[in-house]
Formats: C-alpha cells, sequence, structure tokens
C-alpha cells in the first residue's frame, strides 16, 4: 500500500479557524435564549408557588374563621409540607407577607393579625416588564 505524499490528512488551519468561528457564533446566539428559557421557567414556578399558597390562606380561612398567623402556621397545620423557595431570591425566608387589618376591638382584645396574601420578596422587574413583588 502506498501513501500518497502530496495529499496530508488533516484539516488546515484556516479550516479550524473556520469552524470554531461558527461554533462561537452559535453559541452567542443561544445563550441569551437559554438565559431568557431560565428566566421565563422561575416565573411559571413563581407564579405557581403564589396560587398554591393564596388558595391555602384561603382555606385555612374557610376551615379556621381566622387567618393563619405565618406562613410557618401552614405547614405546621399540614396545609403545606414546606415553605416554598422563591425561585427568584432562592429562598423560603424572602416571602413579602400582608397582614389583615384589624378592628380596635379585635386589637384589645388580643387577636394577633393573620396573614392574607403573599407575594415574592423579589424587587427584580420581570420579563413582562412588572416587579416580581407585585404580582
Amino acid at each position: 500500500m502506498k501513501k500518497n505524499l502530496s495529499h496530508p490528512r488533516g484539516f488546515t488551519l484556516i479550516e479550524l479557524i473556520i469552524v470554531l468561528t461558527i461554533i462561537g457564533i452559535l453559541v452567542g446566539l443561544g445563550i441569551p435564549q437559554y438565559t431568557y428559557s431560565v428566566k421565563r421557567a422561575r416565573e411559571a414556578v413563581l407564579k405557581e408557588d403564589l396560587f398554591q399558597m393564596r388558595k391555602l390562606i384561603n382555606q385555612y380561612y374557610t376551615d379556621k374563621k381566622e387567618y393563619p398567623p405565618s406562613l410557618q402556621a401552614l405547614v405546621d397545620e399540614g396545609y403545606l409540607k414546606k415553605i416554598p423557595v422563591d425561585p427568584i431570591t432562592q429562598s423560603s425566608e424572602t416571602w413579602e407577607v400582608v397582614r389583615q387589618t384589624l378592628t380596635q376591638e379585635e386589637m384589645m382584645a388580643g387577636k394577633q393579625p393573620g396573614v392574607v396574601d403573599v407575594f415574592s420578596g423579589s424587587e427584580e422587574i420581570s420579563t413582562k416588564g412588572t416587579p416580581y413583588n407585585t404580582w
């Protein structure tokens, strides 16, 4: 078997540079799309978590005729397995709660205001242009 030395095997430097340039362009186009997809996924999780927690706050009120004193009370009473992690802040400690307004008589009787609503603790702006803490 005779080898033809005039046609060496392999790629030339220019061919490698062209291939690497094309790969770089494709990666450059893909990273923003990937980042956007991750953000949209986190937003979907946030919407679902807020929906579920609000539903359980209302269920707690329906069952006990008072709002839960905290989000932890939903866990303690078996409404939630655990307080969900805010997908935007990556913490279960950053939820912002809205407490009910008590009348003067209720305050005099020693009643504590319960949690009536919950929002994300993040001040970031969503893909729709609204802050997450207003959802």
